[in-house]
């Protein structure tokens, strides 16, 4: 593809086109912006393609002949040729006009959006269930602790992932039940997340996307039900633990593939994602403080984290279906199926809202300068040109999750005394402040994205906050065995919370924007898949660095 000088496109009008085949309005002169593309792939007498390309439905209805052409803009005339064919016999040749303006606009910004919900609808249905762990824990202790329970379920003065003192009235199963919780949360996250490194190549994107969104919802609907339902410990325990392992490992396999979706388009539409999935932890903090604002039932208010979470998928659901009918989704879709030649030949098509049809053999005969795209690319080769952004997102979340919740929810308020600001403080204080700045941070990367993709600055950053594990640890953490309580008073724990909240959200977002924009177009997915894992072997990582982090207090 390349410009027409003007001077030589003179005789080949006079000469080599048929007077049929000239575009309405077109001068011997045309302007500079005037591209012309040769179409390889040989058509039949009626314009139609001699085998329909999968998934992207019917030729277009209203084209005559071999060469047909309608601007979207409807504006230019039509190129077509003679009945008869081209002006040499057993050779088919296509001549497109183009401008160059032919990249589409995310119109009011839908793609965006839908994005956005895709990824609330990662994390708010396990965000919900987090904070419903108080119900868990007193439908526990409920067969032996009768005379408590109605005391327990209209108090949340704890976060739901602290992990709560043992007393007297509690049983051993709902002593355990956050230990066990976070295990069967994190090795089925990691493991499904590596796993989904395979197997975006052998199972469909639609089949991996929405049979998890559906799976989830199955689960949640279950959850809902069962608080309706008694059942005596173990089973209960048993049952929870089963979901909680169902609703990582279906996320985790969703969460990949939304980040491989992501990385086919520019690197700004990872950002809703992971603004998607930290305003999903705001609405979380928002319901626990809400609840216990009302002094409602912990029973009543899980069951509306439930339906809640159910409503949330379905909407993903239908954001999802809706996606590929957006036409700036489906023009950057097409860069995974085939070279940016023959994408452009096809772009006015679609702007109409038809599916071009191409044949077959286009998928195996790839375009000048580029890779042939059903062919295996190297998870090694993509991994060496992603490893600085990848492990920094591993280390992001390392340093995030060695300290929230573990520890920065046993901080305690020096200040509230006997007022309602203790009930308040870890709720208000840890939870939704972290998850305000932390969806702050992930937010501002659509708008600003520094540093670039190859600073050193970038790593750098991110390295730089382990400074905030000592600052927390300082804090006034309760009980402590080993270190002095340096920064005592509420606004310290406050200050350092909103810092360490901001950066974790914005060097998290800019890392799995860069990672799909470090390789080529049609192995983008693949590095967004790894890329997840690595954000996943992070968490873990995370997960068992707390024990050690809350001990050394």
């Amino acid at each position: 593809m390349s410009h027409c000088d003007p001077a030589v496109l003179g005789p080949i009008w006079r000469s080599g086109w048929p007077a049929q085949a000239r575009p309405v309005g077109f001068s011997p002169h045309p302007p500079s912006a005037t591209l012309f593309i040769l179409d390889p792939y040989p058509r039949g007498a009626h314009g139609q393609d001699l085998l329909p390309e999968p998934e992207l439905g019917l030729p277009p209805k209203d084209c005559p002949g071999p060469l047909c052409f309608e601007p979207s803009a409807g504006k230019s005339g039509h190129l077509q040729a003679p009945e008869g064919g081209s002006s040499q016999p057993g050779k088919t040749e296509n001549t497109v006009t183009m401008t160059t303006s032919h990249e589409p606009q995310d119109r009011y910004k839908a793609v965006w959006l839908i994005f956005f919900m895709l990824g609330l609808g990662t994390l708010l249905p396990w965000n919900f269930f987090m904070t419903a762990t108080r119900y868990f824990t007193n439908r526990l202790d409920e067969s032996q602790n009768m005379s408590s329970v109605t005391a327990e379920l209209s108090k949340d003065t704890q976060p739901s992932a602290t992990p709560t003192a043992l007393s007297p009235e509690r049983t051993s199963l709902s002593a355990i039940f956050n230990n066990v919780m976070t295990l069967c949360a994190m090795l089925p996250l990691l493991f499904f997340t590596y796993l989904n490194s395979f197997l975006h190549r052998r199972i469909p994107q639609s089949v991996r996307i929405l049979g998890s969104l559906i799976a989830i919802l199955l689960v949640f609907l279950i959850t809902a039900i069962l608080v309706k339902v008694q059942l005596d410990a173990v089973p209960f325990f048993i049952i929870t633990m089963v979901k909680i392992v169902l609703i990582n490992s279906f996320g985790a396999i969703l969460q990949g593939s939304l980040f491989g979706l992501a990385g086919l388009l520019p690197a700004s539409y990872t950002a809703p994602i992971m603004s998607g999935q930290g305003l999903a932890g705001f609405f979380a903090s928002v319901a626990m403080i809400c609840a216990i604002a009302s002094g409602s039932e912990l029973s009543e208010s899980a069951f509306g984290y439930f339906i809640t979470a159910c409503g949330v998928i379905v909407l993903a659901i239908i954001c999802y279906l809706a996606l590929p009918r957006l036409e700036f989704y489906r023009y950057y879709q097409q860069f995974k199926l085939e070279g940016p030649g023959e994408q452009e030949t096809k772009l006015d098509l679609i702007s109409k809202g038809e599916e071009p049809v191409a044949n077959k053999e286009e998928f195996k005969v790839p375009a000048p300068g580029t890779q042939p795209t059903n062919q295996g690319h190297s998870i090694r080769a993509i991994l060496r040109n992603i490893l600085v952004l990848a492990l920094s997102v591993c280390f992001n979340f390392m340093v995030t999750i060695g300290v929230f919740p573990a520890v920065t929810a046993e901080v305690k308020s020096s200040i509230a005394g006997t007022s309602a600001w203790g009930d308040y403080f870890i709720p208000v204080s840890c939870f939704l402040t972290f998850n305000v700045f932390d969806w702050l941070g992930r937010s501002l990367t659509a708008v600003f994205t520094w540093p670039g993709k190859d600073s050193h600055w970038l790593p750098s950053l991110v390295l730089a906050r382990m400074l905030f594990v000592p600052l927390l640890l300082l804090c006034n953490v309760k009980p402590r065995h080993h270190l002095a309580v340096v920064f005592e008073h509420d606004a310290w724990f406050i200050i350092f919370m909103a810092a360490f909240a901001f950066s974790n959200g914005y060097l998290a977002s800019l890392c799995m924007c860069f990672g799909p924009k470090k390789v080529k177009p049609a192995e983008a997915e693949t590095a967004g898949a790894i890329m997840a894992f690595f954000l996943s072997l992070g968490l873990a990582l995370g997960a068992v660095s707390s024990f050690l982090w809350r001990s050394i207090v």
